[in-house]
């Protein structure tokens, strides 16, 4: 698995690059535990057992958002799009696009549609 450790060698990344790996590694982590004790709640037919692993849950989600503001914290690129799109009601497409907008004014072709494709042509002719 890609998160079980690093693709470099050590002694050739930084200090930080070592700390976000750390971050990303134990946030990966968090979110399988929350996965699989859903999964056992989900199948377990004691309500008691269900709520403990259900609280089990719960405490993985609030270690998870733990490290997910540290990586708010320390990494420009998470602060800015975790400020895009958390905490919106709009749609998060819709969110993209202006947000590309107002970064790149005009960037779009004019011809170019909105319609969820990657802007390909078809290669049996004319479009």
């Amino acid at each position: 698995m890609s998160h079980e450790g690093l693709h470099e060698p050590a002694e050739l990344l930084g200090e930080g690059t070592r700390n976000l790996h750390r971050a990303l590694v134990s946030l990966i982590e968090e979110l399988e535990a929350i996965d699989w004790y859903q999964q056992r709640a989900d199948a377990c037919s004691d309500p008691a057992l269900k709520a403990v692993l259900l609280h089990n849950r719960n405490e993985e989600v609030e270690h998870g958002m733990m490290t997910l503001e540290w990586l708010r914290r320390n990494d420009a690129t998470f602060d800015k799009f975790l400020h895009r799109y958390l905490f919106k009601d709009a749609d998060i497409i819709a969110i993209e696009v202006a947000a590309d907008e107002e970064e790149e004014p005009g960037a779009k072709a004019p011809d170019q549609k909105n319609d969820g494709s990657l802007g390909i042509r078809s290669l049996r002719g004319p479009a």
